[in-house]
């Protein structure tokens, strides 16, 4: 297969806005695409390089996974979110597969994303509570709850394609309580990441 050229489609249609090149938003599995305003409404358009996508389904089906920086995204985005757009989107013309989530993606993806959060917090707690750096404790809460969330999603085999309601659906958005309450003081930050830990291998545990 090869990757279809949508760029210069999209700068056909008759719509404002902003058309990347084929890699302008990094490369990797979300390698550009555009922000359009077509009759007054907003659009998103997002290239995708079909034998990516099809290594991704192959490596999904057998556990294996990466994660890959990206603008907007805390926690950053797995290598199966384009087998995810797959099995959820909707499509429009001609056929393509829509993958089920398989079960060694189900066996290897929690460990690996509760891991990322508990390695999070574990630096947070040796590097920022004694000199009470609220700031960065806060962030690597919130970094370490996506990663979390990602866990508890993968537990039940649901697909994730952005972390928009992702707090919501893994049943951590009580996390935000945990933020609210941090001061800048050492024993206000280390019992702020010890209840984090504690919820998060609550959530993961209780979907397993």
């Amino acid at each position: 297969m090869h990757l279809y050229d949508h760029r210069s489609e999209s700068r056909q249609v008759d719509a404002k806005g902003e058309v990347s090149e084929i890699g302008g938003w990094g490369g990797g599995i979300f390698n550009g695409g555009a922000w359009l305003e077509i009759a007054d409404r907003r659009v998103d358009v997002q290239y995708r390089d079909l034998n990516v996508v099809e290594h991704e389904i192959s490596e999904a089906r057998q556990g294996r996974f990466h994660i890959e920086a990206l603008m907007f995204h805390l926690a950053g985005v797995p290598s199966y979110l384009v087998v995810a757009e797959l099995a959820l989107n909707q499509v429009l013309r001609g056929e393509l597969p829509s993958p089920d989530y398989p079960k060694a993606l189900r066996e290897t993806a929690p460990h690996d994303w509760l891991g990322r959060a508990e390695i999070t917090l574990h630096y947070a707690e040796a590097a920022y509570t004694s000199g009470r750096k609220l700031t960065e404790l806060a962030g690597a809460i919130s970094t370490s709850a996506m990663m979390a969330a990602h866990a508890v999603l993968a537990v039940r085999g649901e697909w994730v394609t952005n972390e928009k309601r992702l707090l919501e659906r893994a049943g951590l958005r009580d996390v935000d309580e945990i933020i609210a309450g941090l001061r800048a003081e050492p024993r206000s930050l280390e019992n702020a990441i010890n209840e984090a830990k504690r919820r998060f291998n609550g959530a993961v545990h209780e979907a397993m």
